[in-house]
């Protein structure tokens, strides 16, 4: 218990300061390890169902009939849908748009902000004389990256940030956010996702921090519907009474570019289901 009180204690300070990402990532394995011993690093892409062993056996039937199949059918038709101007999601893509979730996000270095796969799903619109979706509610949006997502199944996360001012900014501001305390009820995500993970937290065990980009989008069971990692962010960010960001927001895309990087070497595994 000592021990697991001490990472505890020495995790927030190590990564608060400026380290480069490739030790806070060292730093961030390596507290999991040692905090869930028994639980493989590649297994943490099925989020708390892999550290949660009762959960897990009701979410593995629950994936013999996929709640979200439907989702991803109508994504691919959605995908395949050509734009008014005869164009379709898959001109906008390397390789068609299929088996390429894992390159995102990314920075841009020339637009100089962080791109994450919805965002080029909007930027695609755009170009093509459309307007962009809103990544809230499970529409057209989700059901779009949950289907690139079940095509990019088995490939794994290698986020790199570049070594600019502008990458690195973009890195620290996610991690911030990430650690900061906030809103009324002065949370922060690493209370629930770093430190409480494993423990009850009212009726449920937080996941584990790293892993939370792979599986999504996720089908909510209790919503009916396909959620965005951006939604989750929001919806967390209500729950604490903070304010929230918009869906693409620099905010939320800077958070992103943090927590995928901090799940590199884990596999796609989206898009998930959850209660």
């Amino acid at each position: 218990m000592f021990r697991k009180i001490l990472a505890v204690i020495l995790l927030l300070p190590a990564l608060s300061v400026l380290a480069s990402p490739e030790k806070d990532f060292d730093k961030f394995v390596n507290y999991f390890k040692d905090r869930f011993p028994n639980t493989p690093y590649e297994d943490y892409k099925n989020g708390v169902y892999s550290i949660d062993a009762s959960a897990r056996e009701q979410w593995e039937a629950m994936e013999e009939f996929p709640p979200y199949e439907l989702n991803v059918d109508r994504g691919e038709e959605l995908f395949n849908k050509p734009f008014k101007n005869g164009n379709t999601y898959g001109s906008c893509f390397e390789n068609g748009g299929v088996g390429i979730r894992q390159n995102y996000p990314y920075f841009d270095t020339d637009r100089n902000k962080v791109i994450t796969l919805e965002g080029a799903l909007n930027d695609c619109r755009v170009k093509n004389g459309e307007k962009p979706l809103s990544y809230f509610k499970g529409k057209e949006l989700a059901h779009v990256s949950a289907y690139m997502a079940y095509t990019s199944r088995g490939n794994v996360f290698n986020v790199q940030i570049p070594n600019t001012e502008g990458a690195l900014n973009a890195y620290e501001d996610g991690k911030r956010l990430y650690f900061t305390k906030k809103g009324q009820l002065n949370f922060s995500c690493a209370d629930c996702h770093v430190y409480q993970t494993g423990t009850k937290l009212r009726a449920d065990i937080p996941s584990p921090a790293i892993g939370h980009p792979t599986h999504f989008p996720v089908y909510r069971s209790g919503m009916g519907r396909l959620v965005t990692l951006h939604e989750r962010f929001a919806g967390c960010l209500n729950r604490i009474r903070a304010k929230s960001f918009k869906g693409g927001s620099d905010e939320l895309n800077n958070l992103e570019f943090f927590t995928t990087f901090m799940s590199n070497g884990l596999e796609v595994n989206g898009p998930g289901s959850r209660k």
